[in-house]
């Protein structure tokens, strides 16, 4: 092999090298792969109504002023919210409370934060938090819980009703006060005479 061959031969391949090292620097990186974005997506509505029915007839529902609706569960959070709980014979329950929380699965209502309740038939109810237990049809209100109606004052850690406070079962540290005298206090403190509605 002559000396120019041997050049040209060197020359090619240094000419193949280059072109295999370029073509391994210059190999654009694999695009990211996809990923879900982290932590809960959100569907958010203000002034949003939900409310649900059996046979026909409206069991509760409940207004809120905000709410957020996760896609993947369809949990709802609410906040300052108003609502009915409907007794089967007439009788409603009118609830106030700064928070609640709605499971899809279970189908179950938890309210918080100063849970408040007038019932058709005069009676009131006051509680840190309140449940609706789907699959049992109850309303429960648990944590200093108080409750009026006429010359009846009860408190208790838990009351728990399946129509709409007219009857209730009361869970630890029950006490009951009736007559006239629990009548006034009752009436004094919502600014009213006794035996008669405001």
């Amino acid at each position: 092999m002559s000396m120019r061959q041997k050049v040209l031969t060197g020359m090619a391949l240094l000419l193949v090298l280059g072109v295999v090292v370029w073509s391994v620097v210059t190999v654009p990186e694999a695009p990211p792969a996809h990923t879900e974005p982290e932590g809960p997506q959100l569907m958010t509505y203000d002034n949003n109504i939900i409310s649900t029915e059996k046979n026909g007839k409206l069991l509760w529902e409940l207004a809120a002023e905000h709410t957020e609706v996760d896609v993947n569960t369809h949990n709802t959070t609410m906040t300052g919210i108003t609502g009915h709980f409907y007794g089967e014979d007439g009788r409603r329950a009118d609830i106030k409370a700064a928070q609640g929380l709605y499971d899809d699965k279970s189908k179950n209502i938890k309210l918080t934060d100063g849970v408040e309740v007038e019932t058709s038939d005069g009676a009131r109810l006051t509680s840190k938090e309140m449940e609706w237990l789907a699959k049992e049809e109850i309303l429960a209100a648990m944590g200093d819980v108080r409750m009026t109606r006429e010359d009846m004052l009860a408190t208790g850690e838990r009351v728990e009703s399946s129509d709409a406070f007219s009857k209730v079962k009361i869970i630890g540290k029950a006490h009951i006060e009736k007559g006239q005298e629990t009548a006034r206090k009752i009436a004094e403190e919502q600014g009213k005479e006794p035996g008669k509605q405001k």
